[in-house]
């Protein structure tokens, strides 16, 4: 038996509406169930899941970060940017070919946008 993917990860969030909005009005994840009233919410992402479950738990410390693949790394930065978002680093080429920024979501979640550099860029 091996793992073969990863089928779902889920955020205690700590407001489902702002949540939903930042996940499917910003980012543009396509909502599967729930939504900004729900206590549980899930997105589709690729062959997976985003799910985002209501929490009244309080601050907490930094645990990680989710890395999503996208097709057009500096147009959603620019898109997040307009939005009023303020992502904590820039869109820029790491050394493990891969063009990335990091933004927290509105509960803090550290998220990295990417794409796979081709031997041309």
């Amino acid at each position: 038996m091996t793992v073969q993917n990863i089928s779902a990860i889920t955020l205690a969030v700590q407001d489902m509406s702002r949540s939903v909005g930042f996940y499917q009005g910003i980012v543009e994840l396509h909502l599967l169930y729930g939504g900004p009233d729900a206590d549980f919410t899930s997105f589709k992402v690729g062959d997976g899941y985003l799910n985002l479950i209501q929490s009244t738990e309080g601050e907490r410390s930094w645990w990680g970060r989710v890395i999503f693949y996208v097709d057009d790394v500096d147009e959603l930065h620019r898109r997040l940017v307009d939005a009023g978002e303020k992502p904590t680093t820039t869109p820029r080429d790491a050394p493990w070919r891969e063009r990335y920024f990091h933004v927290n979501d509105p509960d803090g979640h550290e998220l990295s946008f990417a794409r796979p550099l081709d031997k041309a860029d």
